[in-house]
């Protein structure tokens, strides 16, 4: 959606529903996100799961994502986290990623609408969600590290 067209439709938010809705309207912009891999540096635009309706919601109903896409997910504590592909159709890996940036565990291809658990295996901070496959073919593994804005916060 162009600038002005943006603008546009805030005012008109603006003037016929309240501030209120101005949040809800706007969708947040894709952020550049950087992982280190053994053969060099790998870039994505990743939206961000920041609170708790975002993190519940997550990529659910995305029928599908641009291959240099994804969404990181950025919990209150580290801790262990459940993660489930329950109403997302799109097949996702996951990387599971501690306080420092590190990768620590890659769930690859997951079943979409499973109800099945999917557990970090250890204390994270951050979950990053990408197009199932997107790890291998990038060449992404356990141990690499992950650059954000938001990582180390």
């Amino acid at each position: 959606m162009g600038t002005l067209r943006r603008v546009a439709l805030v005012l008109l938010s603006l003037v016929v529903f309240g501030a209120p809705v101005v949040a809800k309207v706007l969708p947040t912009d894709p952020e550049r996100l950087v992982i280190e891999t053994g053969d060099g540096p790998v870039e994505f635009s990743v939206e961000l799961a920041l609170t708790p309706a975002d993190r519940a919601s997550g990529l659910m109903n995305r029928t599908s994502m641009a291959a240099d896409h994804g969404m990181l997910f950025r919990f209150d504590q580290t801790r262990e986290v459940l993660m489930w592909m329950k109403n997302t159709p799109l097949s996702l890996d996951m990387l599971f990623i501690d306080e420092a940036g590190t990768v620590i565990r890659i769930a690859e291809r997951t079943e979409p609408y499973s109800e099945a658990i999917i557990p970090s295996a250890g204390p994270v901070r951050y979950v990053l969600e990408l197009n199932g496959g997107t790890t291998s073919q990038r060449g992404i593994s356990v141990g690499d590290t992950v650059r954000h804005r938001v990582i180390g916060e």
